[in-house]
């Protein structure tokens, strides 16, 4: 079969997608991968044919912080929606041109109505995929709402509610694409019914029994890096003395880098450790030499080099420190960090949650001690090598040829 695959966001969103686009091509498909810039040397380096998107999602995600979407479901929405809505009929139109001749579409994230509204347009079937456990349930609420106890129905809702705060974001856009690229008639409700695929984890978050049949969830969706070999400065510091820390929040921005790299120097308290500036230029002259700053590197690779893992709590993040066996400590900025922190110290992976806001040497330190902790490190160990022992991306592809097989993702 020949498959488009869409999704739109950062790294974390888009190496999964990479790595299901390669699965299915070992299956024998032929595939085609469709993201932001920032994607392409990924899908490149594993040999996945990939074509851009309009956009720049790193400026939107200083926007974000910068608008204190953090912890603000609203401000997040609005800042992401606008974004998209204002690519939304490029997206539309290089993802018709890219569909025509293929017979399934697999989309994530930012680019899910556009697809859903081609799919409906070339009477393509779909599949959705996704990172993220928003499928309603009342097992617990949407991952992008702060963490409540709620009962049952009220997470149930909750699912609901942010689903229809994301079709008003997006409706307007969608419609106005649909009509001026596609020719279609507006859209006035969202699609439903179609297969759903989620790259997470049961190690992390077991699935709910509340959810139906056709959603599918059998492991995240690791994309293996090549040989690596660490920079002569890297290699030797790691050879230098004790496993370090990890100290990195990927594609976060917005926060004050002096001032992190100080309380981060104080709270190691002088242990090793690597930080990773991330998307963030890193004021090096104020780093002491128990810490090396590093430019980008393998997760995968690296993170079983380290003792402990201290990231922002990013869905691939989570499982790749997880599935490496190392514990963590989750400092969330925004959106589903905040859930997946709460995942991992409830598995117990990872210590409390700590948000970026909350940050200062003392709490860092009391959190890094108690990762560095034998129990902690037992448990990370055993989890990890579960993990390790899944075949997501596999399961993944199995579904997807079983979902078509059946004649299951028709839209209209």
């Amino acid at each position: 079969m020949k498959i488009l695959l869409t999704t739109y966001g950062t790294e974390g969103d888009t190496r999964p997608m990479v790595a299901l686009a390669r699965g299915l091509m070992q299956a024998g498909h032929e595939a085609l991968l469709l993201g932001d810039q920032y994607g392409q040397p990924l899908a490149v380096e594993a040999g996945v044919p990939y074509g851009v998107l309009a956009g720049d999602i790193r400026k939107a995600i200083a926007e974000l912080m910068a608008g204190g979407g953090n912890r603000n479901p609203g401000a997040a929405t609005k800042s992401i929606a606008k974004l998209a809505t204002g690519h939304t009929a490029s997206w539309m139109k290089t993802v018709v041109e890219c569909a025509e001749g293929c017979e399934a579409l697999v989309f994530a994230g930012l680019t899910s109505y556009v697809a859903l509204s081609a799919a409906e347009h070339l009477k393509l079937p779909v599949v959705g995929a996704g990172l993220q456990p928003v499928v309603p349930t009342r097992a617990f609420p949407n991952p992008f709402l702060p963490p409540l106890p709620l009962p049952g129905f009220c997470n149930a809702a909750s699912h609901r509610l942010v689903m229809a705060l994301l079709w008003r974001a997006f409706r307007g856009s969608i419609n106005e694409a649909r009509k001026s690229v596609t020719r279609q008639a507006v859209r006035t409700k969202m699609w439903s019914g179609y297969p759903v695929l989620l790259g997470i984890s049961e190690q992390l978050l077991p699935r709910p029994a509340d959810w139906p049949a056709h959603v599918a969830m059998q492991g995240d969706w690791p994309l293996a890096s090549r040989a690596w070999t660490p920079p002569a400065q890297l290699q030797a510091f790691l050879e230098a003395g004790e496993a370090p820390v990890y100290v990195g929040f990927g594609s976060m921005v917005g926060f004050d880098r002096t001032r992190t790299v100080r309380m981060v120097a104080e709270a190691l308290q002088g242990r090793r450790a690597l930080l990773s500036g991330g998307w963030n230029e890193l004021d090096k002259e104020a780093v002491p030499s128990n810490i090396l700053p590093i430019g980008p590197a393998p997760h995968d690779l690296l993170f079983p080099l380290c003792s402990v893992v201290v990231h922002h709590g990013g869905a691939g993040t989570s499982h790749t420190a997880a599935r490496a066996g190392e514990p963590a400590v989750v400092t969330p900025f925004a959106g589903d960090q905040f859930f997946w922190a709460r995942q991992l110290a409830r598995v117990g992976v990872a210590a409390e949650p700590l948000s970026h806001r909350e940050l200062s040497a003392a709490t860092l330190a009391q959190r890094i001690d108690t990762a560095s902790g034998e129990p902690m490190r037992r448990r990370a160990a055993e989890v990890g090598a579960r993990m390790r022992s899944e075949q997501g991306v596999r399961a993944a592809v199995v579904r997807i040829e079983e979902f078509l097989r059946r004649g299951l993702g028709r839209v209209s």
